[in-house]
């Protein structure tokens, strides 16, 4: 259980990335008060959640109803997660985390940004529910997928924290800072994702 709690940690701490999503919600909210910041905060990381735990114990029910095989979304989901790493690894943010261009500019006329872009697609974006489906599936047991969701809550209450700090980190960080970190998760996140691959092909039957 040790190992698929650290395996988990590690995963969402990547792919939702607490201080690149508080850099950019300092960006999205620079003119609100405080107390503003903080509600959105609640209700983004409420709402992600609401699809974190959804995801969680509706994922593979929904792969079996659609014929999918575990291991077809494992190389599927390893796929998606390493299109994320790359990203990450040349600081080129895309639709797969990060809000794109038009996205941005649309959560700017908007009054809040708790939902979008904030909840979806910053921290429960793709790669993020797909790990979720993955891991739970990974796991294996109903207390493997606890530890799973356990997981998952200690990174989502880390990154409230960032979101609450989100203006200091981002004065402290800057551009290059951020960039840097997320340089080096995406190294970690792109051998996370082969690893993916490779289970499925080994689930699959398919051995190299």
């Amino acid at each position: 259980m040790t190992a698929i709690l650290v395996d988990s940690f590690v995963i969402f701490g990547v792919v939702i990335d607490p201080i690149g999503t508080a850099v950019i919600f300092a960006a999205l909210t620079h003119d609100w008060s405080r107390q503003e910041q903080r509600d959105a905060a609640i209700r983004g990381v409420s709402v992600a959640s609401i699809l974190f735990l959804v995801f969680a114990l509706a994922g593979a029910p929904l792969l079996r109803a659609l014929g999918i095989s575990l291991a077809a979304f494992h190389i599927a989901g390893g796929i998606l997660l390493f299109l994320l790493a790359t990203d990450m690894a040349f600081a080129r943010p895309s639709g797969i985390h990060a809000p794109t261009l038009p996205e941005r500019e649309e959560a700017r006329r908007r009054d809040d940004v708790a939902v979008f872009p904030l909840a979806f697609p910053l921290l429960a974006g793709p790669g993020a529910l797909t790990s979720t489906v993955l891991l739970v599936g990974r796991a294996g047991t109903p207390i493997g997928g606890a530890v799973v969701i356990a997981a998952l809550a200690v990174v989502l209450v880390l990154t409230f924290a960032a979101l609450l700090s989100a203006a200091r980190l981002s004065h402290l960080l800057g551009i290059t800072g951020a960039n840097v970190i997320s340089r080096v998760l995406g190294l970690i996140l792109a051998a996370l994702a082969a690893q993916f691959v490779l289970d499925g092909l080994a689930t699959s039957g398919l051995h190299l």
